[in-house]
């Protein structure tokens, strides 16, 4: 049940990501500046989820502190 409920949230996120990217082709000189910014977001993104998943230590280390 939850991993149906991951996929939906999935695809409709890919689905607004797609509309925003047509409708920023449609406006056509501004909605460059809308483009990089997304580019950019998603660059940051790619990042961020890059170095989560290669920092297994720090799972380690959060799951096995003594508090």
């Amino acid at each position: 049940m939850e991993k149906a409920a991951y996929v939906i949230l999935a695809v409709a996120a890919l689905a607004w990501v797609i509309a925003m990217i047509v409708g920023m082709i449609s406006a056509f000189p501004v909605g460059l500046i809308g483009l990089v910014l997304l580019f950019a977001f998603g660059l940051l993104f790619a990042k961020a989820l890059r170095d989560r998943v290669e920092k297994s230590r720090d799972d380690r280390y959060s799951r096995d502190v003594e508090k």
